[in-house]
């Protein structure tokens, strides 16, 4: 069975090809259209036919349209209600669902040669629902659900037990969390479905001094839903201007709404773990990236074991919806070994984009030794390795890395990509040292989705990885599943004795993650990074530019002779 899912709807279109139950590829559509979140301007904001990534997923798997089992779109027009009836200021609902009722013909169009009979609607909460559970390590799970809005809901809890889907609880429109969230993120300054990371961060600079008030009016029934209307919140302080100062009350409206997520968070994964009993607990929809928020009901739910895959906002419903699909037609969904689904390149291929573009480079066998001894001598490390991430994430293949150990290398980072200096960044740890240094979050966690404490006795060793609240987000790194950066990590320990380095997403501020070798020479070439790692090879700005090298770099460079006119 050769399914391809397609998300097009709301924000952060992509496409994911299922193969006989297993995800062969998956990528967003911004990777290849270079537009963050697929955002265009207003009225259509986001609604984008994801052509790039689902003729590439088709390329990959050398597959032609005509020869798909089914194209799933994770959306169904026929559940879907009039945005006014539902309680929404919406006013170009209706030509969303137009476009969506369309979308057979629309999907046709764009592939040529695909029978538009063979498009199948997934519900969205569903599509989400099967991104956590059929993509989880577990043969069965309880299931939570919660974004901003699907058809005519915002939340789905329900138990998936080998592939199928037993609805338990949902909250109709217009109540919801994440529709509360956005509208606090424009509320701050911030761009509503895009930046609602920045509040999470926020928050921890500020105190919930509104949290009493909230919790009046924002809470969990006893049925497994929620009462979450969208205060006013110029009640408590006016509009934020993003003009690079922060903090203040809008930080402590941050912390205040940050914190009543959670409680009610918690709430809801209580309510559901007393319906079904389970140990294992998986996680969709963009309110499971709140990574604070996920690690609370990790520590305070009868769950073992909470599980959210590393696409969990609108991007991933294209994997749930082929996943589903799958299922229901006698495939056996398989779960993700990775995040790292999309496109890569040979290392032929990668020395040939460097000749062309006339770029110094070397290929040294010792190369994790050297991109060590460069983060030991303070240097920024830009990291190109094999597939792309499916996702929000940096996960060690576009990466940007730095040494822990320099607290001013947090502000560093910051402004090499051009963002606000609240914003932490995340610590990568190799996998069997991360629980001599971190406590009180799941262990292992290789998908950032979760925080953890920092051990008091590590945070003056590692403080750049460190945020404002004692906590970090880590992504533990197993050097089986990440051979050339575990062993980067490993060496890099052995010349410092930190197994550690911070990570942060290989873009600059508004533009998406790198992607293909081209983004990542473009910034190179512009931001003030030391060293670009693309595959095997090492770019250095001594050798491009003609600057002034780091001692790291002219030993480096005197012992390796192997150079780009190979």
């Amino acid at each position: 069975m050769r399914v391809l899912g397609v998300n097009a709807l709301f924000h952060d279109p992509s496409a994911t090809l299922v193969i006989d139950g297993a995800v062969v590829a998956a990528a967003e559509e911004e990777r290849f259209s270079r537009r963050k979140h697929g955002k265009r301007p207003v009225p259509f904001a986001a609604w984008e036919l994801p052509e790039l990534s689902m003729r590439w997923c088709l390329r990959y798997a050398g597959l032609e349209p005509k020869d798909l089992d089914a194209v799933a779109y994770s959306f169904d027009p026929g559940l879907a209600r009039p945005a006014q009836e539902m309680g929404l200021d919406d006013p170009w609902d209706h030509l969303r669902l137009t476009y969506a009722e369309r979308a057979p013909q629309f999907l046709a169009a764009a592939l040529p040669g695909l029978d538009p009979e063979k498009v199948v609607f997934v519900p969205h909460h569903v599509a989400h629902a099967a991104s956590g559970a059929l993509a989880s390590p577990h043969e069965s799970s309880s299931v939570l659900v919660l974004d901003g809005r699907g058809e005519h809901a915002s939340h789905l809890a329900g138990r998936y037990t080998r592939g199928s889907l037993e609805t338990l609880a949902g909250q109709h429109l217009p109540h919801s969390l994440g529709l509360l969230y956005e509208s606090l993120t424009e509320h701050l300054g911030f761009l509503r479905s895009s930046d609602e990371y920045k509040v999470m961060a926020l928050a921890s600079y500020g105190r919930p001094r509104f949290l009493e008030e909230l919790r009046e009016t924002i809470h969990a029934t006893d049925d497994g839903g929620f009462v979450a209307p969208v205060p006013d919140w110029s009640r408590w302080v006016e509009p934020r201007v993003d003009d690079g100062t922060w903090g203040g009350l809008h930080a402590d409206l941050a912390c205040s709404v940050q914190a009543r997520l959670e409680e009610v968070l918690v709430d809801l994964a209580n309510w559901l773990h007393a319906q079904t009993g389970d140990t294992a607990l998986t996680m969709a929809g963009g309110t499971a990236l709140n990574c604070v928020a996920n690690s609370r009901i990790w520590r305070e739910t009868p769950f073992e074991d909470v599980w959210v895959q590393p696409a969990a906002g609108d991007a991933g419903t294209s994997l749930g919806a082929a996943l589903q699909v799958a299922a229901d037609r006698a495939d056996e969904p398989r779960p993700i070994a990775g995040a790292d689904l999309g496109r890569s390149w040979t290392d032929d291929e990668l020395a040939g984009w460097l000749r062309r573009a006339k770029v110094p480079f070397t290929t040294p066998e010792d190369l994790p030794d050297q991109v060590a001894a460069v983060l030991a001598d303070n240097d920024v490390v830009a990291w190109f390795d094999g597939r792309s991430e499916f996702g929000p994430r940096a996960l060690g293949h576009r990466s940007l890395l730095a040494h822990p150990g320099l607290v001013e290398n947090l502000e560093r980072l910051n402004d090499v990509k051009g963002r606000e200096q609240f914003r932490p960044v995340a610590p990568m740890v190799l996998a069997d040292r991360a629980a001599e240094i971190f406590t009180d979050g799941p262990i292992p966690s290789p998908y950032m989705l979760f925080v953890h404490t920092v051990r008091p006795e590590w945070r003056d060793r590692i403080p750049a990885a460190v945020h404002v609240d004692g906590t970090a987000r880590i992504q533990t790194v197993d050097p089986a599943r990440q051979p050339r950066l575990g062993a980067t990590i490993e060496h890099f320990a052995g010349r410092t004795g930190l197994p550690v380095v911070i990570n942060t997403s290989l873009n600059t501020a508004g533009r998406p993650m790198v992607d293909d070798p081209r983004d990542a020479l473009e910034l190179f070439g512009s931001a003030p990074v030391d060293l670009l790692v693309l595959g095997p090879h090492l770019i250095r700005r001594a050798h491009l530019f003609g600057t002034s090298a780091s001692a790291a770099e002219r030993s480096a460079a005197q012992d390796d002779t192997r150079v780009a006119a190979r």
